[in-house]
């Protein structure tokens, strides 16, 4: 998400913009001078080691009427020059024409831009070459046009520059006639928006609601022809940013939903409140080579409910509610299969030996006790991801492994959990928690089993399982009822075995009774939550730096020494470890607050050198262009934290066959991490209806929309769909 002050950061950042702009081209701007020679109907081409531009007219005289011109732009490869409405950063080329002689005026229009997505900014502009149409009109057709126009311009690649120069074009008065410009300005001139009907396309309303610190527009459009990759450019008041939309379309894709954010509301101080209802945006709708623009005004609606995918958005073809708490219920329970809770298996083994022997009622409450813990905690997460979301929070699935203080305050708790299972102390909850055994079913601690089913939960949630990505993207989409519901029935499906045990506690009585053996059971799965603590550092080096995760980690080697050194001191010791625990907690909290994150690639500890020299930076803004190319895309989204992605990546990606696949010539692997928050990475996977990971995605000419992978891949899987989306060339080279 935003940052709720990024209006007030835009505004600085545009008003230094402004600054920086007028001292750049009033003292220190590059002068553009280089000069080509001059063909017939043109200027000379004005030359720079970045660009050339030059003046061109339709007609080489003047006629009766109108004159189209148009201003030409050639740039080397990566340059770019800017829209009418740059976006994010950057300022469109100017003309003044104040100079000319016989010019009434000069109107210049805007083809079709493309859009640039570059380290969470959002760019419109043109590359490579672009021609820029001008309708003048002369104020006496009798008498020769005399064009003498200062142009203003900025030119970025890695760096931007800023030029100023003067174009010239002298058009005598005659008899008009087309020129051999003619056709390059009306090629660019058909590419220019406007209402759409020549396109079959047709902007109808735009909607507004507020979402925290910031507000959505909802544009809808519709088209006589089925919606390919659709776009949406806004314009509205000055100083307002818009994020890329995130797009829904109809099942015949005839009809789209365009949901863009919209920040820096906190600008708007013109009386009509920090609102965008009643407001007039222009919105220019892109679709391949089609375009429509529409002068809309917003009108204000309740908050809208998210459309789960990006197709069908149909009522009819939603998925019911009832087939989502299946999906869930089933997704929850083959989550207990899935590594992210084999650190986990200590204690759920724990729970069943303890009990070997003993009265089959006692066992029935404690299992209930777990369960209890499990669903407990669902829906704690469901109302908290729900609180997120209505405050304009990116939201998904895990989310919490991102924020270095949950992961600090887990690998305290897993330390702890280690040293009891190892003996060094024993666990004394709260008096009113340990009655509730005590005195209502004499046994020890049901909410010391409640808290396990608890802990159990928070370190499942960095997998996904088939079928809960499905049901967690459902319910993140839909109201709070569907979240609270959904994740409900993820807690039910994964305390089953629980339940079970519960409601067959022979299944555990008919174990051992609890004797000297348990000691050597319980240091061994001391040590597995051990390493589980080892792997939550590992991931927390990732999100708050090395320096945050080595501090954190000598803390939990000091806490264990602490609790040891208590233990064999007797309870003096005890006594003395209260407040050395207190410090060493407070240090660790601590540690993300002054440990900078350092860089990470979001490469697992699995993962080779020959899979991680194939990745390439995410960038979905270039995925459009890569397939028309010719090219298949292979998106992997990842995370440090996420078990399933390594998992996936050390059984099907280390494949050979797999790798050679993703190392083609005509394939482009780009790798998404998502380690720490990133709203465009959010943003992208829930154009999918999709709020976890695991995603992988593979895109090509046969599949521009992309072909979604399964969470947990397989070689036929992953091979399936390159099949599926490549070009028939590319699918020849791998027979």
């Amino acid at each position: 998400m935003k940052s709720p002050h990024l209006g007030r950061i835009y505004a600085g950042m545009m008003t230094i913009t402004r600054l920086w702009r007028f001292v750049a081209l009033a003292f220190v701007s590059f002068s553009a001078t280089g000069h080509a020679a001059s063909e017939p109907g043109a200027s000379a081409w004005i030359e720079t080691e970045q660009t050339r531009v030059r003046l061109l007219s339709a007609q080489p005289a003047l006629g009766s009427g109108d004159v189209q011109l148009g201003l030409q732009f050639e740039l080397q490869p990566g340059w770019k020059i800017y829209w009418r409405s740059p976006g994010d950063a950057g300022f469109p080329p100017s003309l003044d024409w104040k100079d000319s002689t016989n010019l009434k005026s000069a109107a210049l229009h805007w083809p079709a831009p493309t859009r640039f997505s570059v380290l969470g900014l959002e760019t419109l502009g043109y590359k490579k070459q672009v021609v820029l149409p001008i309708t003048a009109t002369p104020a006496k057709a009798e008498s020769d046009l005399d064009l003498k126009a200062q142009l203003r311009y900025l030119v970025c690649d890695e760096i931007c520059i800023p030029y100023e120069t003067n174009l010239s074009l002298t058009l005598p008065a005659g008899s008009a006639s087309p020129g051999p410009h003619a056709h390059t300005i009306n090629r660019f001139a058909a590419s220019v928006p406007g209402d759409g009907r020549a396109h079959g396309l047709e902007i109808t309303k735009i909607d507004t609601w507020k979402t925290g610190e910031s507000a959505m527009l909802r544009i809808s459009a519709r088209a006589t022809a089925a919606f390919t990759t659709p776009d949406v450019f806004m314009e509205g008041p000055p100083g307002l940013a818009y994020a890329k939309p995130l797009v829904h379309l109809s099942a015949d894709r005839k009809e789209a939903v365009l949901d863009v954010r919209v920040d820096g509301l906190d600008i708007l101080d013109d009386g009509a409140g920090q609102t965008l209802a009643a407001r007039n945006f222009t919105a220019t709708l892109i679709d391949g080579g089609r375009a429509a623009e529409a002068a809309l005004t917003a009108t204000e609606t309740a908050p809208a409910k998210p459309i789960v995918a990006s197709t069908p958005a149909s009522a009819g073809s939603m998925p019911s509610l009832a087939l989502m708490l299946l999906f869930a219920v089933i997704g929850g329970l083959i989550l207990n299969l899935m590594p992210c809770v084999l650190p986990v298996l200590s204690l759920k083994m724990l729970s069943l030996v303890k009990h070997g022997g003993g009265d089959p009622r006692d066992v029935r409450l404690g299992f209930m006790a777990s369960a209890a813990g499990i669903i407990s905690t669902f829906l704690v997460l469901a109302v908290s991801l729900a609180a997120l979301r209505s405050g304009g929070a990116a939201i998904g699935w895990g989310i919490q492994f991102q924020q270095p203080w949950f992961l600090t305050l887990l690998i305290l708790l897993v330390t702890i959990f280690a040293c009891n299972l190892w003996g060094f102390f024993e666990v004394r909850l709260p008096s009113f928690i340990s009655d509730m055994g005590e005195h209502t079913a004499h046994v020890h601690g049901l909410g010391g089993h409640f808290l396990q089913g608890a802990f159990a939960t928070l370190l499942a949630t960095p997998c996904t399982a088939p079928f809960l990505g499905t049901a967690v993207g459902f319910a993140l989409a839909g109201s709070v009822t569907d979240i609270i519901a959904v994740f409900a029935a993820l807690g039910i499906g994964l305390s089953l075995p629980y339940l079970a045990v519960a409601a067959m506690p022979g299944l555990a009585t008919w174990l051992p009774r609890p004797g000297p053996w348990m000691v050597k059971l319980k240091a061994v799965l001391g040590l597995l939550l051990a390493g589980t603590g080892a792997w939550l550092l590992y991931v927390l080096a990732g999100v708050a730096g090395e320096t945050g995760s080595i501090v954190v980690g000598v803390a939990a080697v000091v806490t264990a020494g602490v609790l040891f050194t208590a233990h064999r001191t007797g309870g003096l010791g005890l006594r003395l470890s209260a407040p050395g625990m207190a410090v060493l907690a407070v240090v660790s909290l601590s540690a993300p607050l002054w440990a900078p994150a350092g860089a990470k690639t979001g490469s697992g500890p699995g993962e080779s050198a020959a899979l991680k020299a194939i990745w390439k930076p995410f960038d979905p803004a270039a995925i459009p262009g890569l397939v028309q190319a010719g090219k298949t895309v292979f998106v992997d989204v990842t995370a440090d934290w996420c078990i399933t992605c390594q998992v996936n990546k050390g059984v099907v990606m280390e494949r050979q066959t797999v790798l050679d696949r993703l190392g083609g010539t005509d394939v482009i692997a780009m790798q998404a991490d998502w380690t720490r928050p990133d709203d465009g990475i959010a943003r992208y996977l829930a154009s999918f209806g999709r709020f976890g990971i695991p995603f992988n995605a593979v895109y090509g000419p046969k599949a521009p929309q992309g072909i979604v992978l399964p969470e947990l891949l397989t070689e036929t899987a992953v091979l399936g769909a390159f099949d599926g989306a490549g070009t028939t060339a590319a699918l020849a080279a791998h027979k």
